[in-house]
């Protein structure tokens, strides 16, 4: 297949470009510098921009581009920046898409679980699942609507909802390392909040399975089926580094020093099933906690 990538450069873009080059697969980034030496595509969303030219006969495209929501507090122009780097940039790609003379016949574009809002830690959610609340819950949903254009012109839209991405080479699981490696890590708040996560290196395998599977369609939970709570999340990261995890950050602190973000990210959450995936055959490499874990840290 032919495939053009947004977010080529970052952490799940990194790896799935990877992955489809030794699949066989011809991928073209879209980038927004015109001076790139190597074979690429030109787009700013910005400015609107786009070499829409080069993406005459593509298969595919994978849309993974959008603000980091990890950091520090959510500041209003944070919110902004999170929200219109996502919502302007899918929607024009997704208008430049429905306006070629030839298509590609699928779009893979990147959405969260934070669609289904913080639920009772009993409650498990799926693709059928209603909008939650909260910011994250807002972003996704305007997110997945922005691509409605490239789905009403009869492109396969897939809104690939990613839980919580772990890997050591970037992202927010490494900074998370810290205290554990210190002998310092432990539950937040009450630490019954669910932890949806899904390996790194899982991803380009599910990207793969949604490219071929034309069944998949809409919203597609990416995660592992073994969701687990936070508590169990700092005591398999702690036994997996062989540290203790003692250590407990109230939940008023959590919010005093994070604000929202600390209150969305940290001490909300749902337990998330990727029901799609597993109906349409899926098989996931790595669907425990603990062997993944044993996978990334090498031990």
């Amino acid at each position: 297949m032919k495939i053009a990538v947004t977010g080529a450069t970052g952490l799940i873009g990194g790896a799935v470009v990877k992955h489809l080059c030794s699949q066989g697969h011809e991928v073209v980034p879209l980038v927004r510098t015109a001076l790139c030496e190597e074979p690429h595509i030109y787009w700013n969303p910005s400015h609107r921009e786009l070499e829409v030219g080069k993406l005459e006969g593509m298969d595919a495209v994978i849309h993974l581009a959008g603000e980091s929501i990890a950091g520090l507090r959510w500041t209003r122009e944070k919110k902004k920046r999170i929200l219109k780097s996502r919502v302007q940039s899918t929607r024009f790609l997704c208008q430049a898409l429905a306006a070629m003379a030839r298509p590609p016949k699928v779009l893979l574009s990147a959405s969260a679980i934070g669609y289904y809002g913080d639920r009772p830690a009993t409650e498990e959610v799926d693709e059928n699942s209603p909008k939650g609340r909260g910011f994250l819950a807002e972003v996704a949903e305007a997110w997945e609507a922005a691509a409605e254009d490239a789905r009403a012109s009869g492109i396969r839209v897939v809104n690939m909802r990613f839980g919580m991405v772990l890997s050591n080479q970037g992202g927010a699981f490494p900074k998370m390392l810290y205290p554990f490696k210190w002998g310092l890590g432990g539950k937040l708040g009450s630490g019954r909040q669910p932890v949806s996560w899904v390996l790194l290196d899982e991803i380009p395998h599910v990207v793969s399975h949604l490219l071929e599977k034309e069944v998949c369609a809409g919203p597609v939970n990416v995660v592992s089926p073994a969701a687990v709570t936070n508590c169990d999340f700092a005591k398999a990261v702690a036994d997996a580094l062989g540290k203790p995890a003692k250590f407990h950050v109230p939940a008023p602190l959590v919010r005093l020093a994070l604000g929202q973000m600390g209150k969305e990210l940290l001490l909300g959450g749902c337990r998330v099933l990727p029901r799609v995936l597993l109906q349409t055959g899926y098989v996931f490499r790595y669907p425990e906690l603990a062997p993944a874990l044993t996978h990334l840290l090498g031990r």
